[in-house]
């Protein structure tokens, strides 16, 4: 997808759902375990394949996924994950519907280790938000030595479609990164 304006990060959002996503979501600082573990799985699914086509299905992978319940999640049986595949509400790529219960699985061995989720993937910038300081959309990084660490971490620890690019695409999601643009509107509200 081209982006029509470089200078303006809001223009990357074609339709009237992205705009609110970018507005009222996308990069706002997110604590809640059940949320970042959504963003995760979302982003896994989106591996090879467009925001756009992830978002217009996050309500069937919701509906799907127990919500992103992370027990819930964990405890799926094959058959739920079988007919999963079956739902053409979702992206039907058995890896990336697999991962969502082993990752629910590697999500609750670090809660147990880390207390939360959250405190794991915000322990990883000292409880500080990241701020880029980028005046156009071309100077905002796909990786950094940020996403590389996080990811490799996450794979260790069992985690499936976390590599470094899409790390960072999560890590700027939640808000853990704030990469809105110096001129963005939302960047102010976005802050931690």
């Amino acid at each position: 997808m081209s982006i029509a304006n470089p200078l303006d990060c809001r223009s990357w959002y074609v339709t009237p759902e992205l705009l609110a996503y970018h507005d009222h979501e996308w990069g706002r600082p997110v604590h809640d375990d059940r949320k970042l573990f959504e963003m995760l799985c979302l982003e896994g699914a989106s591996v090879g394949l467009s925001w756009r086509t992830i978002w217009h299905k996050r309500q069937a992978y919701r509906r799907l996924f127990h919500n992103f319940e992370i027990d819930a999640c964990a405890a799926m049986t094959d058959q739920e994950l079988e007919e999963a595949l079956l739902d053409p509400g979702i992206v039907r790529a058995r890896g990336k519907v697999w991962a969502v219960r082993s990752n629910a699985q590697a999500t609750q061995r670090i809660c147990q280790e880390f207390g939360s989720l959250n405190a794991y993937l915000w322990g990883f910038v000292g409880g500080q938000q990241v701020v880029g300081s980028w005046t156009s959309m071309d100077e905002i990084p796909t990786v950094t030595d940020l996403s590389r660490s996080v990811s490799a971490d996450l794979k260790q620890r069992g985690m499936r479609y976390v590599g470094p690019v899409i790390t960072y695409s999560f890590l700027q999601a939640v808000g853990i990164v704030n990469d809105h643009l110096l001129t963005c509107d939302c960047r102010e509200a976005c802050l931690q």
